[in-house]
């Protein structure tokens, strides 16, 4: 009797085996596909400095070549761009790499608004989910020089100091202020040598 039942049970235990192995290889391999899949996932998205390096170059590169000298040397020099509005001198704009439009008033400094916008890079697998610096802040010197209303118009508006803080901002206009002094005088300077 027993053994009967010890060969009943061997039988058995082969007939299950046999039903569940075709079940047990399609999961193994489906945990090895996502294995595999994460694997390569992590490699495209892992940081490479020297890439979002050489990314950045080519951004200021091309940030040179499409906006005015004066705007490519405020960048340079101070890492933000001003732009004058439509209605000329009566309010501006300060683009901040990363950071909400801020709309001002440049007589007295007066902050009015900040305009949420983004430009996020799409390019999988190699880009990241952010533009390099230079070309986020070109993307919105783009986006006001082309179309400032419809920019304006579409992005999330914000009171000022909401994102970006207030204090900054003001050091920044400070800045600003000095640096135009600055180039002026050099500018003076360089013409009076060439006299």
């Amino acid at each position: 009797m027993q053994l009967a039942l010890g060969t009943a049970v061997v039988v058995l235990v082969v007939l299950v085996w046999e039903l569940l192995r075709p079940r047990l290889i399609r999961a193994l391999a489906q945990l090895r596909e996502q294995r595999a899949l994460a694997a390569r996932r992590r490699d495209e998205t892992r940081f490479d400095p020297g890439r979002e390096l050489r990314a950045e170059q080519r951004a200021r590169r091309l940030l040179r070549s499409c906006v005015p000298q004066e705007e490519w040397e405020m960048y340079r020099d101070l890492g933000f761009i001003r732009v004058w509005g439509s209605r000329g001198e009566a309010y501006a704009y300060l683009l901040y790499p990363h950071r909400p439009i801020l709309a001002y008033v440049p007589q007295t400094g007066e902050l009015l608004s900040e305009y949420c916008v983004a430009f996020p890079d799409e390019s999988r697998p190699y880009g990241s989910h952010r533009l390099p610096d230079a070309d986020d802040v070109l993307a919105k010197w783009i986006a006001l020089s082309a179309d400032e209303r419809a920019l304006i118009d579409e992005a999330n508006m914000h009171l000022p100091g909401r994102q970006i803080d207030t204090d900054d901002v003001r050091r920044d206009l400070a800045r600003l202020s000095r640096w135009e002094r600055a180039r002026s005088a050099r500018l003076r300077g360089d013409i009076a040598r060439a006299a």
